[in-house]
């Protein structure tokens, strides 16, 4: 999450306060349960990992970041701060109920930062005025933007990223031409 500098300190507050509260692990097969374990201990270990490394090399621990005793591969949802570019995690790809929040000081910082990342699936703008949010969102280097959306896959809207975030489209008319064979005959 990138987030303009005059709300910043408001907003990591109440995520952080929301993601401890809300987020308990519970079973995957109760439709209320909103922290469902990880694939496996090993990946849940590689997560925590990821986190421990994050905050070794000073990021800082607003919530979460532990594995949970019992049966299980839960981790702790997580919310890391001050992420630099000269921590892993700036780069990696975090496969696990872990956040990491940003700063910026300007729109276009806000741009140059999501824009910082070897990987480009999707992306979020959030706001209030949908000019800006257009405007942010046709600077973003992703496959998908969404305004005032998490995401997700719609059957008729093309789904795919760019950079190491994959390559060709699913779903969609672009979705459907990946499963042809297109031939080209020249005399």
């Amino acid at each position: 999450m990138i987030v303009l500098a005059d709300i910043y300190d408001e907003f990591v507050d109440k995520l952080a306060a929301r993601v401890a509260d809300y987020f308990k692990p519970g079973d995957p097969l109760d439709p209320n349960t909103k922290l469902p374990p990880l694939a496996s201990t090993a990946a849940r270990d590689e997560v925590a990992g990821q986190v421990a490394q994050a905050v070794e090399q000073g990021a800082t621990l607003l919530a979460g970041g532990h594995a949970v005793d019992g049966p299980g591969a839960y981790l702790e949802a997580t919310v890391l701060a001050n992420v630099t570019p000269e921590m892993n995690a700036y780069y990696e790809e975090i496969f696990g109920p872990v956040v990491l929040v940003f700063k910026a000081e300007t729109e276009e910082q806000a741009i140059e930062i999501a824009n910082d990342s070897p990987f480009g699936l999707g992306a979020s703008v959030w706001g209030t005025d949908p000019e800006r949010m257009r405007r942010v969102a046709e600077q973003i280097e992703s496959g998908m933007v969404y305004l005032n959306s998490a995401g997700g896959s719609q059957a008729d809207l093309p789904f795919g990223g760019i950079k190491r975030s994959g390559m060709g489209r699913e779903l969609g008319p672009a979705g459907i031409e990946e499963f042809m064979n297109q031939k080209s005959i020249r005399l």
